[in-house]
């Protein structure tokens, strides 16, 4: 029988790879590292992320809620306050979010994703 839990542990999970696209790159070499826990139906994605320092533009189609482990990153909304975050921090991000992210130090957050 499968269990209807599952928990954060990403020891037996190979991470992907990846990086902002190249023409929302604002300042540095920010790369990605995404540990995929959950994919369920419907549009719903649960992980792990972690960036390196940089700085790139966003733009949300999605709504994601996550909580910050380790890091500080600075999220600024176009025309808003720079809001920042470090290990405890918890936000959502609406569709529509515009704006920038920027990696001070390698954040590290989990992450829960609704398409």
């Amino acid at each position: 029988m499968m269990a209807s839990f599952l928990t954060f542990d990403i020891e037996n999970i190979e991470p992907e790879s990846g990086a902002p696209p190249s023409d929302r790159i604002i300042a540095g070499e920010p790369t990605f590292r995404t540990w995929n826990i959950e994919e369920a139906e419907g549009g719903l994605y649960a992980g792990i992320w972690e960036a390196t320092p940089g700085k790139w533009r966003i733009a949300y189609e999605e709504w994601e809620y996550f909580s910050v482990l380790s890091g500080h990153s600075i999220v600024t909304e176009d025309g808003g306050e720079p809001m920042h975050l470090r290990a405890g921090d918890r936000m959502i991000l609406r569709p529509g979010f515009k704006g920038t992210w920027e990696v001070v130090e390698t954040t590290l957050k989990n992450y829960v994703i609704r398409i």
